[in-house]
């Protein structure tokens, strides 16, 4: 026994006569000679048995209670060893992961300083502030272009003393092929579905407000942005006395006819409904907001033309544009980059499939994804395919980890009651994606200690998906947001369960 040992323990023994006299100098004599066959110290458990009293991966796809498949991956960053999987080869719609693909194709193939850029043209010149000639408003398929961006355009017109044109104003939304709708199997007053052109504007959407109104309702239509908010007539609402469906579409001659069913209306509120004639959308957008600036316009058509560039505006570079897209998951940003990178590549490609058919060839190229097959850009379509091993191989490719993690929104992980947990030791970025019956996300975890793995997991119930899909269920089929949950819980369980074991 040391000497420290000792004199600690004569100290303690004087306390014990102090506080208690011999009751406490037994209980001292009793520790010491305890002390001399075992050590008061408890030993260190070891690694391994913490890592076994991790669930495994079956068990906590068990205790998800899920229906339908599950299917995932995880693999080392740095050497590319696969960790584990579950049914790796398992061909699964990837929903909004999809857009990571996406994001990877439109950056080698566009670079990530591209911009899109919006002009404006005269086809004759300015006598007395009046164009004697034709003004074309040029799209080039920037999928940000809102009202306040037209508004700055108008306003660089008026700056030059233009204030009005002898002959038309053209609208020229050729640059993309015009696509009526991302998915014809979701529900046509989804704003997360719009037309696809050449001239998109505020996501080729259109706010609609309602207010009761004594016994009726006050209507609203508008092209809302943060400074301008011009009402529109290219879209017009009106009530219709039914209850199903909830909003019923027409194209009428030169606008959009949408009827609404007043038993839905309550007794007001606002949403997004989407713009299927986005050529004359911006044209009398345009037209509000150069009159508002002094610049009187006539109505627009749509006609392509040409003359001298008197104006433009420019997107954000591409990069940043990525990173909103994987932010916020939105679809029209998604399929505007995947034609514009397949129209740099020179692939002929008149529609989505066609445009992400050739996605997916080059993903097979570059990265040996041999399982991909996507419908679109975005992932909206439940018809695509991929697998997790091969998100996985494209997640841990030279070079994508450096280009994509930067870019992806951190996931936060929550506890049993679905708080956010604050500092939690472990850290993801990744891209989630959603359909009904339908949940994926794919990224990269930091375990404690630095350790970063790259991971794809990917949850779907296809009969029940295609069942809801028969039954023509609108927005929310019964039970898809209890599986989106479950599948969530999920995610975050496995990730966990990766950090802790390979961490």
């Amino acid at each position: 026994m040391t000497k420290h040992r000792v004199s600690q323990i004569n100290r303690r023994g004087m306390l014990g006569l102090l506080l208690g006299g011999a009751a406490q100098v037994g209980l001292v004599q009793s520790a010491l000679a305890e002390g001399l066959v075992a050590s008061p110290l408890p030993k260190p458990r070891p690694a391994d048995l913490y890592r076994k009293s991790i669930p495994t991966a079956e068990a906590l796809i068990e205790a998800s209670k899920l229906s339908g498949q599950v299917s995932f991956a995880v693999a080392d960053t740095a050497t590319g060893e696969v960790y584990e999987t579950h049914a790796p080869l398992l061909r699964l719609p990837p929903a909004s992961v999809a857009k990571t693909v996406t994001s990877l194709y439109a950056l080698e193939h566009l670079g990530a300083e591209y911009r899109f850029i919006t002009r404006v043209l005269r086809s004759g010149p300015v006598v007395n502030g009046v164009v004697q000639g034709d003004l074309i408003l040029v799209g080039g398929g920037d999928p940000t272009l809102d009202t306040d961006g037209l508004a700055t355009l108008a306003g660089k017109l008026v700056a030059q003393g233009i204030t009005g044109v002898s002959g038309r104003l053209l609208i020229d939304d050729t640059a993309l092929p015009r696509i009526a709708q991302i998915d014809t199997e979701q529900t046509e007053y989804a704003g997360y579905n719009p037309t696809v052109s050449g001239l998109n504007l505020n996501y080729n959407r259109v706010h609609f407000e309602w207010k009761r109104q004594g016994e009726g309702y006050s209507l609203k239509m508008d092209a809302r942005a943060e400074r301008f908010a011009p009402d529109v007539q290219v879209a017009r609402v009106k009530v219709a006395a039914r209850n199903l469906p909830v909003f019923d579409h027409v194209a009428g001659q030169g606008r959009d006819e949408w009827t609404v069913a007043q038993s839905a209306l309550g007794n007001g509120g606002a949403r997004w409904l989407p713009v299927r004639l986005p050529g004359l959308y911006a044209a009398e957008v345009f037209q509000a907001v150069a009159r508002a600036q002094g610049l009187r316009l006539p109505q627009g058509q749509r006609k392509s033309g040409a003359g001298e560039e008197v104006a433009r505006i420019e997107s954000a570079p591409l990069s940043v544009i990525v990173r909103d897209m994987l932010k916020y998951s939105t679809n029209l940003t998604a399929e505007v980059l995947g034609l514009t990178a397949s129209r740099a590549r020179g692939v002929a490609a008149g529609s989505l499939s066609a445009s992400a058919a050739a996605m997916s060839d080059w993903a097979r190229q570059r990265f040996g994804m041999r399982h991909i097959a996507l419908v679109d850009h975005s992932g909206l379509g439940g018809a695509s395919e991929v697998t997790a091993v091969d998100m996985v191989h494209m997640l841990g490719a030279a070079g994508v980890e450096a280009t994509l993690a930067p870019l992806m929104k951190p996931v936060l992980l929550r506890d049993g009651q679905g708080n956010v947990v604050k500092n939690h030791p472990v850290s993801v970025h990744a891209k989630t994606g959603t359909l009904d019956f339908v949940s994926g996300l794919a990224g990269y975890v930091d375990a404690p200690g630095g350790q970063r793995m790259a991971f794809a997991t990917f949850a779907a119930d296809l009969p029940k998906r295609r069942a809801a899909k028969a039954a023509g269920v609108a927005e929310r089929p019964q039970g898809a947001r209890t599986f989106n949950t479950r599948a969530k819980k999920l995610q975050q369980a496995l990730i966990e369960r990766w950090a802790g074991v390979y961490g």
